[in-house]
């Protein structure tokens, strides 16, 4: 591809990436500088989202050690997440793209489309034992961009003494109806039911969408019969006190707020709350989102890929490769995931952290059904369709509109 054909897909891209759903997840904030890679071919540039891991932290010591299993020196800068995806398409644009990028998985189809990443075929990069569901965040056009470093996902987060005081058995929360059920118990007990973010944000997206995909329902098709039992079960919610109005607020962090009074019965939140849920002062559980009729529901996956960028010296993938097969390899994808509260990527490494730690086994069935925001080969579309999506759940838990006339209306938008 020559530079100027590739500049004006990027300028393109440029303003795609700007409405890409970046990370939902509990990513920490910071700033990162823009420093390009050394012009040294024994140093090779790696950007990630983790500004908050200086210099000596047990997260840049893996790169460095990556690096010098490599052969060569790294050059690691951090950026804020919401930041990482524009540096990069400029440095695209400059002819200054870092060796090694790791970024949150919705963005990966938009730098592929743009052109910015090279394939799993281009690069080498074994992802053979990768969960399938996991990989697919990071697959457009029949191609694979990358490889995760971890994932995090969604599941409810639920109070046992709220629970036991309404009389409520957690066993028997096994689909909507019995979670209702649970729910008008605690209600009745003078307890609060269940918080959520149904902010008009991509957070209020991620939040629904556990409940949308798991009615059966497809974000090809907003306006389905599924789609709108989905949105009827949370309004059906609000109409009953089930969850408070507040929700239209809420972010991941608020909605966990409420929860750590100790008020609510149950939470949707993260893997990320997990050293939260430790310092709450109450015992607490953790259930996968259930579908509809059962079984658990695909709640989407966060979490960053490990991506090579193109390169106009090709020679330098090998070296790349090397580096990134390191950070992701068995051992020290164990180390990194319990340092950024993930659930690795593979089985082998799942099953190492549930033996550590009892408590990820609910997170790691969770992320095994879980599912990518872009996959079903959305790409670029995702954005589009999440922001109707979350404008569809304002307007009918606000009671602007019926859930079915709010989807519908999501739905033309989108053609």
């Amino acid at each position: 591809m020559n530079r100027s054909t590739r500049q004006r897909r990027l300028t393109a891209a440029a303003v795609t990436v700007l409405a890409v759903a970046v990370s939902a997840t509990a990513c920490s904030s910071g700033s990162g500088s823009s420093d390009t890679k050394a012009a040294d071919g024994g140093t090779y540039s790696i950007w990630d989202p983790y500004p908050q891991f200086a210099k000596g932290s047990a997260w840049v010591k893996l790169l460095e050690d990556c690096g010098t299993k490599a052969g060569v020196k790294v050059k690691r800068t951090g950026f804020d997440t919401g930041d990482l995806a524009n540096k990069t398409l400029l440095a695209a644009q400059q002819g200054n793209s870092p060796d090694v990028l790791i970024v949150d998985n919705p963005v990966v189809s938009t730098l592929a489309e743009a052109g910015v990443l090279t394939t799993t075929d281009d690069n080498k990069l074994d992802t053979s034992a990768v969960d399938p569901n996991l990989l697919a965040a990071g697959q457009s056009g029949g191609k694979t961009y990358g490889t995760p470093i971890g994932a995090n996902t969604l599941a409810l987060y639920y109070n046992k003494k709220v629970l036991a005081e309404a009389g409520v058995d957690i066993a028997s929360v096994k689909d909507w109806a019995s979670l209702t059920a649970a729910l008008a118990k605690v209600k009745k007990a003078g307890k609060k039911g269940i918080t959520f973010s149904a902010i008009g944000t991509e957070e209020g997206s991620f939040q629904f969408l556990p409940w949308f995909w798991g009615s059966g329902a497809k974000l090809t098709a907003l306006d389905s019969p599924e789609s709108v039992s989905a949105l009827a079960l949370w309004k059906g919610w609000l109409d009953k006190g089930y969850a408070p109005n507040s929700v239209l607020n809420n972010t991941q962090t608020t909605s966990w707020q409420e929860f750590a009074s100790g008020e609510y019965a149950f939470s949707e939140n993260g893997t990320w709350q997990l050293a939260n849920a430790e310092k709450a002062g109450f015992e607490y559980g953790v259930i996968p989102v259930p579908g509809a009729s059962g079984g658990n529901a695909a709640a989407p996956t966060g979490g960053e890929f490990v991506t090579v960028p193109v390169q106009d010296d090709t020679a330098r993938y090998a070296t790349s490769q090397k580096i990134v097969s390191c950070l992701t390899s068995s051992q020290n994808l164990l180390a990194t995931d319990t340092t950024l509260s993930y659930v690795a990527p593979t089985g082998e490494v799942q099953e190492k952290q549930v033996a550590a730690n009892a408590q990820l086994k609910p997170w790691v069935d969770a992320v095994k059904a879980a599912k990518g925001r872009t996959s079903d080969d959305l790409g670029t579309k995702y954005p589009k369709i999440s922001e109707q999506l979350w404008k569809a759940v304002q307007s009918a838990l606000s009671g602007s509109t019926s859930p079915k006339d709010a989807l519908t209306a999501a739905q033309s938008a989108v053609k």
